[in-house]
């Protein structure tokens, strides 16, 4: 990963590509005030740079059957570095883990889990989740909705338009 200083260009790039990540380089290139074989050598600066650490598509859950989120809070009987590590891994291995923060306070980890339904959960939890090693404790609450969704960085607005 090299290091690139950014300039407006740059970040306006970014920021265009959060927000619409299927952008042609040539709407890209407009949108940035340039023209596209430089914008796509920058595109690709901003990749190699590790600014840009993916593209995906954001699919709808609900759509798919997966009804269900859950957020578990998770304790462990050791925080010793190798013991943490552990837990990561754990976790890495399974799919209706979303997302894991580890956490400072009384809580160690908590997991944004996504369930079919209640009993799918409910089994991912009892055959999963609470026998795991150096789990002590998981408190869960059960998501009613959604009331904000915002994935990526809070950029300050470049472009008006972009609002």
């Amino acid at each position: 990963m090299q290091h690139i200083k950014l300039d407006e260009i740059d970040l306006i790039i970014l920021q265009v590509l959060q927000e619409e990540g299927r952008t042609t380089n040539v709407r890209l290139a407009e949108r940035a005030g340039i023209t596209p074989p430089p914008c796509l050598r920058r595109v690709k600066a901003l990749e190699d740079a590790g600014l840009i650490s993916g593209y995906h598509a954001e699919l709808s859950a609900k759509a798919l059957g997966y009804d269900l989120v859950v957020f578990a809070m998770v304790g462990l009987h050791s925080q010793a570095e190798s013991d943490l590590q552990a837990f990561e891994s754990l976790v890495n291995g399974w799919p209706m883990v979303r997302e894991a923060y580890m956490l400072n306070g009384e809580i160690d980890f908590i997991l944004k889990i996504v369930a079919r339904d209640l009993n799918h959960f409910q089994n991912f939890l009892t055959t999963h989740l609470t026998p795991a090693p150096n789990v002590e404790s998981v408190k869960t609450s059960l998501s009613i909705r959604c009331g904000k969704y915002r994935p990526g960085i809070p950029f300050t607005p470049v472009l008006p338009s972009l609002k």
